[in-house]
């Protein structure tokens, strides 16, 4: 099965850049990084002394019991959208949570787990290859932060 990281939509990331409310209702707080922070859009690192934007985001279409909401950041300027078959640069640590969600954007029981960072693409795939598993998450396997989602190429 081939799969694919899917970074942020573009038009998504331009609104929070432009003043848009997170999802918890405030404004993006803007800071300059110390470096090795993931930005959601490009996918990369950003690095040291370039601005970033770390805003509440909920990576569902709206909210029910499973959508999830925590901090993500990205580049407060303009990046290029990232994603491919291949693991994203941001992907920087050792091992991630990865979790499959069905149709109606909630957990499939028992997909989850924490998964070596080089094995995410196997897993992927072994999660997506199942026809009840819409698309899967990759999340911070210390805070549970959405990194990236993963979809069926």
């Amino acid at each position: 099965m081939s799969i694919r990281f899917v970074a942020l939509d573009t038009s998504t990331v331009a609104e929070f850049r432009n003043g848009s409310l997170d999802a918890n209702g405030q404004l993006p707080e803007r800071h300059i990084s110390t470096g090795g922070l993931p930005c959601r859009h490009c996918l990369a690192q950003i690095g040291a002394g370039e601005p970033y934007l770390v805003l509440a985001y909920r990576p569902f279409p709206r909210p029910q019991p499973y959508a999830e909401i925590g901090p993500i950041f990205l580049h407060a300027e303009t990046c290029p959208r990232g994603g491919g078959p291949e693991i994203p640069a941001l992907l920087a640590s050792p091992a991630y949570i990865v979790r499959a969600y069905g149709q109606a954007d909630r957990i499939v029981y028992g997909t989850g787990g924490v998964v070596d960072t080089r094995r995410i693409p196997a897993r992927a795939a072994e999660l997506l290859a199942d026809p009840s598993v819409a698309y899967v998450h990759v999340r911070s396997a210390a805070n549970n932060c959405f990194q990236c989602r993963v979809d069926r190429a």
